[in-house]
């Protein structure tokens, strides 16, 4: 495939996935996926952080897909790519948290009332009614993204067998739900 072909199909796949054409979308990622998370190596930014870059990166593909030049996008995704992990070891080197048990031994604490103790599990119980009430699928990524350890979204993307830029805004989309399902409760 020469350049200039290369060029016409790209524009035709954003101009389709302009248009939230699914098929077309994928084909996009798959296209220039490797690309990304070589931007996320080069930075040594970790794999959790390397996914989060990955999904901002298709984020504001989808936000600006009608504004890029589908000549450059390997450039464009390349530069969004490389300014997010720049934010996010920026992010990283502000905030160090350290955990020192001896120095939180003497700080006074309150002790949780009975109150306390029956409002939180009353708010457990309307979470877990509200997270069974989510499909499936949704309960698996949640189930997923929220496990200890993490589980990568490179496997999350392998088990629920969808593209890992589009991990990230459905599970905002499932925790915009079952907040919904909360306020309902």
């Amino acid at each position: 495939m020469n350049a200039g072909t290369a060029v016409v199909e790209t524009a035709e796949l954003m101009r389709r996935a302009h248009r939230r054409d699914r098929k077309a979308w994928e084909q996009l990622v798959d296209r220039y996926a490797r690309l990304v998370w070589s931007v996320t190596r080069d930075h040594r930014v970790s794999e959790s952080d390397a996914s989060d870059v990955a999904q901002t990166t298709w984020l504001r593909l989808l936000e600006h897909i009608d504004n890029i030049d589908p000549a450059k996008v390997g450039a464009w995704l390349t530069t969004t790519a490389r300014r997010e992990c720049l934010r996010v070891i920026a992010l990283r080197t502000r905030t160090l948290l350290a955990y020192d048990e001896d120095g939180l031994a003497d700080v006074p604490g309150e002790e949780p009332t009975a109150y306390d103790l029956m409002l939180t599990d009353e708010r457990a119980k309307d979470v877990r009614q509200a997270f069974h009430r989510l499909p499936d699928r949704w309960q698996q990524l949640l189930r997923l993204s929220m496990s200890d350890p993490p589980v990568p979204y490179a496997e999350i993307s392998r088990i629920l067998d969808v593209p890992i830029g589009s991990i990230g805004p459905m599970r905002g989309r499932c925790l915009a739900k079952l907040r919904t399902l909360m306020e309902c409760a």
